[in-house]
């Protein structure tokens, strides 16, 4: 088994930046992918980004056309931590973020379905 922490989540003002962070406990060896998906309101959970558990910092990143250059993740593969970096932020990026794992050798990262693990989410709110 595995869990999932998240932290870094809060209010702030358009334009501003946040930093959030997904800690990996338990059966942490077995992850191959980590990804960041959010969800609004009302809508249904979206991907946001996801990395590769490669080598010590992680590869291959992906990222949703919303914030592409906007977001970087990133993954400190020895400590089983991912974070995701978010810069000029929008009230559109307001939500629930919730950290992934996968244990899957193949998958399609934007899939929530691809994903073993989850955090329980924490609330990233944008002002205008």
């Amino acid at each position: 088994q595995m869990q999932l922490m998240e932290s870094g989540g809060g209010s702030v003002q358009a334009g501003g930046s946040l930093r959030l962070s997904c800690a990996a406990s338990g059966d942490r060896y077995s992850i191959t992918y980590m990804a960041w998906f959010r969800q609004k309101a009302g809508k249904a959970r979206e991907k946001v980004a996801a990395i590769y558990r490669r080598g010590l910092r992680g590869d291959d990143p992906e990222y949703s056309a919303s914030v592409k250059g906007r977001f970087a993740i990133s993954l400190d593969a020895a400590e089983s931590t991912v974070y995701l970096q978010m810069s000029s932020l929008e009230p559109d990026d307001t939500a629930r973020y919730y950290c992934a794992a996968s244990t899957k050798r193949a998958y399609i990262w934007s899939l929530p379905s691809s994903y073993d693990y989850w955090g329980q989410g924490t609330q990233v709110t944008v002002s205008s």
